[in-house]
């Protein structure tokens, strides 16, 4: 194989020191900027880099260990994949009828919708895609059990007043943990209350905050209070112990931080679990200071905008 000098040699073998990074759709940017310097080449939404030694927030997929592998035809692409491991999912960067065809010759993937509680896939699932019509670049490993990152839900159309519930699930589904029965979970900025009927059907006690009401399918549930109040205003002194205190404020992301670090000097909280909501440029500063912050980090879920996830666990 001719290889780029863009391409080192190293990246035809495993443990190359490179990763790449799928971006959310509208969002390679903020990826290209995370990563700086580091970038190899872009791919439309998917940048090969250099580690950059740290995590990276605007990905919704991390190829861990990726390759490039030189191929003869459709066949050879499909029997070098197989040979590596049984799950492959197809980034379709281009060549688009090519990697179809590879696709039909791989064993299929399930990608049926979860019903949420249902675990995340275990085993492993692979991604792959073609920089030309003789070369695939593949990783074996991902940071996602799904395939480009994307998980898909049994959706509930009859309890939640919204949508939103789906970013909850969804970090229940990826974190591998979320409130048991019995937990005391504060809801910030809580209307018209998805957040809250998620916290609620997993056994929680729920305290929803907000100036506006939650609707009233929600707030009539078992175990949920409703405090008419401002959540920047609520005095973590007066609520106790939280065991998991939730955000979904729509709020410049200063403001997020200073009310998080609020509650990590006056209140008594287990976990935290907060958007991030970007209103125009999307504030790396801001991201910085909750990353540094001991013990949490930072995800895109499928589920969010140009919003990211701040999780203290």
């Amino acid at each position: 194989m001719k290889t780029d000098s863009k391409y080192p040699e190293a990246l035809l073998k495993p443990d190359n020191g490179h990763k790449a990074y799928l971006a959310p759709e509208g969002f390679v940017a903020d990826l290209l900027k995370e990563l700086g310097d580091n970038v190899v080449d872009v791919f439309d939404n998917l940048v090969l880099a250099k580690d950059p030694g740290k995590p990276v927030a605007w990905a919704a997929n991390v190829w861990l260990d990726p390759v490039i592998i030189p191929i003869s035809s459709i066949g050879d692409a499909a029997k070098k994949l197989r040979d590596i491991q049984r799950n492959w999912a197809l980034y379709p960067f281009s060549l688009h009828r090519r990697a179809a065809l590879i696709t039909e010759k791989l064993p299929k993937v399930s990608a049926k919708p979860l019903v949420f509680g249902t675990e995340a896939p275990k085993a492993p699932l692979g991604s792959w895609t073609l920089i030309d019509a003789n070369t695939v670049l593949a990783s074996a490993k991902c940071s996602s059990p799904f395939p480009n990152g994307e998980p898909q839900f049994v959706e509930n159309h009859i309890g939640s007043p919204s949508r939103a519930y789906l970013k909850l699930w969804e970090a229940f589904t990826v974190l591998g943990v979320h409130p048991e029965a019995g937990d005391f979970c504060v809801d910030l900025g809580a209307c018209p209350g998805g957040w809250t009927w998620v916290l609620q059907t997993l056994g929680a006690r729920v305290l929803s905050v907000d100036k506006a009401p939650l609707d009233e399918k929600v707030s009539s549930l078992p175990n949920v209070e409703y405090r008419c109040e401002s959540a920047f205003a609520l005095d973590p002194k007066s609520v106790g112990h939280v065991d998991w205190l939730f955000s979904d404020i729509i709020c410049y992301p200063k403001r997020l931080l200073t009310l998080v670090q609020k509650w990590m000097k006056e209140g008594d909280v287990g976990h935290f679990v907060c958007t991030i909501k970007f209103q125009g440029e999307t504030d790396f500063e801001v991201m910085r200071e909750l990353a540094a912050i001991p013990g949490s980090r930072i995800i895109h879920l499928h589920h969010n905008k140009h919003e990211l996830t701040w999780v203290k666990l």
